[in-house]
C-alpha cells in the first residue's frame, strides 16, 4: 500500500549515496564532519558537491581553507562516524579524542582516515547558498581507492569505468539511512536490454490467444471477399 509522507522526506529518499567524511584543516587544526549530502556535479572538468550547514565548524573550514577532502567510510567505520556527526568540533579535537589513523592527503592540505574504502580530494571552485545549506562545489584534484573496494573487476574496461566491486562486506560504502541508522549494498546487477520474446518463450495460453486471432482474421477475410 503507497503511504502519503511529508515533504522532509524527500531528503531521506533521495540519501543513499554512500557517505562521507569530510576532512578539513585550517591554521593546523584538523576536523572531520560526517555528510550524507554529496553529489557529482560535472564529468568534465570533474567537479562534485557537498551542502553543509553554516552551524556546522566544518563550514567555516571549508570557506577558509578553500579546500576539503571526502573520505568514503565502510562499516569498520560505522561507530566513527555516528560521533563524528554527533560531536563538534569547535569544542573537542574530534580526530584526537578517536584515536583513528590518518595521512596526508596527495594534492591538499589536510588530513585523510585510515580504514576508508575511497577518497577524494578537492579544492573550492564556487560556494552556493541554497535553501538553509552552502553547497561547496568542489574541483576534483586527487582520487584514490582501495582496489578491493572499487575496480574494474578483471574486465577490460577503458578508464574511468570502473566501479564498486560489492565483493566484501568490509570494503563496501557506508551509507546513512537516518538518526543513528546506517547500511551497506547488497549485490551488483547487469541489465541487459530486453529482446522481443520468440514463440518459445511464450506461455501456452498466449500462443492459443494468438491462433484464435489468426483464425478470425482468416474468417473475416473470406467474409469480405
Amino acid at each position: 500500500m503507497r503511504r502519503n509522507l511529508s515533504e522532509h522526506d524527500a531528503r531521506r529518499l533521495l540519501v543513499c549515496g554512500p557517505l562521507v567524511l569530510v576532512t578539513t584543516t585550517w591554521r593546523n587544526t584538523d576536523d572531520v564532519m560526517p555528510a550524507a549530502w554529496s553529489m557529482p556535479l560535472s564529468a568534465e572538468p570533474p567537479f562534485v558537491g557537498v551542502a553543509v550547514h553554516p552551524s556546522r565548524h566544518t563550514h567555516d573550514m571549508i570557506r577558509f581553507s578553500e579546500e576539503f577532502a571526502l573520505n568514503i567510510p565502510g562499516p569498520r567505520l560505522l561507530n566513527h562516524c555516528q560521533y563524528f556527526g554527533t560531536t563538534s568540533g569547535r569544542d573537542v579535537h574530534k580526530l584526537e579524542l578517536s584515536k583513528l589513523p590518518t595521512f596526508r592527503a596527495r594534492k591538499v592540505d589536510t588530513k585523510l582516515l585510515e580504514g576508508c574504502v575511497a577518497y577524494i580530494e578537492c579544492g573550492v571552485e564556487d560556494a552556493l547558498r541554497i535553501g538553509d545549506h552552502t553547497l561547496f562545489v568542489g574541483r576534483v584534484v586527487a582520487v584514490s581507492a582501495d582496489e578491493e573496494a572499487y575496480s574494474d573487476m578483471g574486465a577490460p574496461r577503458p578508464s574511468g569505468n570502473s566501479m564498486w566491486t560489492l565483493t566484501e562486506d568490509e570494503e563496501k560504502p557506508l551509507h546513512y539511512l537516518g538518526g543513528d541508522w546506517y547500511a551497506t549494498l547488497g549485490r551488483r546487477m547487469q541489465a541487459r536490454q530486453p529482446q522481443a520474446a520468440g514463440p518459445a518463450e511464450l506461455s501456452d495460453e498466449e500462443l492459443e490467444r494468438r491462433e484464435l486471432e489468426r483464425e478470425r482474421a482468416a474468417e473475416e477475410r473470406e467474409r469480405g471477399g
